[in-house]
């Protein structure tokens, strides 16, 4: 069972989130259990505060390292493990679904969630063990990519999902995005769908799912294919693609 524990100042944040469609069906089947933690409950001061302002100046405040610390420490020993320690933060490294499938072979996530201008420098250097950023934009607080991460996390692990193989032909986890979906009617408003995949030949409907998923990958996401090492019918669907598209 994998144990995922988040830090953060707005924990009802994740109450619908964890209360809610896989993710509570998750915890229902014992794939994983979560501890929303405020860390403020960690302050030393009788004021309970978590930041302060920057050494040498500038706008904003700064997380202060002792609740991070002791919060992260107290989570450590209570539980005996050595937990990943995942910051979210625009100066991380870019989410993919590769990382989400190397977290999913964790034991036990702990999830930091900042707010304010940033994070004392000694949380990232003597804390933390990977920083994360979902995109090149800047939000409020961590808590929404913290969301992000665990859903993602989550949905990969063995009994999550109602069929075990649902994860691995999604977008990315191939390598390309995934091939279009259709289901009944089979004509809406003159829409068809393609006869091939009414065929009742497998063969036939796998060798159109791979090739459409390569064709959308090459009008979506090129920058997918540079390091793509395609089989040979690969190479052919995809020529063949490239010819189509001019």
């Amino acid at each position: 069972m994998m144990k995922i524990d988040v830090l953060t100042l707005f924990p009802e944040m994740f109450e619908g989130v964890f209360g809610h469609s896989i993710l509570k069906k998750a915890a229902e089947n014992e794939a994983v259990t979560y501890n929303v933690v405020n860390f403020r409950e960690y302050a030393d001061n009788k004021h309970k505060t978590v930041d302060d302002y920057p050494y040498g100046g500038g706008a904003g405040m700064v997380l202060k390292p002792q609740p991070i610390f002791d919060a992260v420490e107290g989570i450590r020993s209570s539980s005996g493990t050595s937990p990943r320690v995942i910051l979210l933060c625009p100066q991380g490294e870019r989410y993919t679904q590769k990382k989400a499938e190397e977290l999913a072979e964790a034991d036990h996530l702990i999830f930091v969630c900042g707010h304010y201008e940033g994070y004392d420098e000694r949380i990232r250097e003597h804390v933390v063990t990977d920083e994360i950023s979902i995109g090149d934009f800047v939000l409020t607080g961590g808590e929404l990519g913290a969301m992000v991460v665990i859903d993602s996390v989550v949905r990969l692990l063995s009994g999550v999902l109602g069929n075990e193989e649902s994860h691995m032909k999604d977008s990315f986890s191939t390598g390309f995005l995934e091939h279009p979906h259709y289901t009944r009617p089979a004509d809406f408003r003159g829409f068809k769908v393609p006869e091939v995949l009414m065929s009742g030949n497998h063969r036939l409907v796998e060798e159109w799912r791979a090739k459409e998923s390569l064709r959308r990958t090459y009008l979506r996401r090129p920058d997918l294919l540079e390091e793509a090492e395609l089989t040979k019918d690969q190479q052919k669907w995809l020529d063949e693609i490239k010819k189509e598209d001019k």
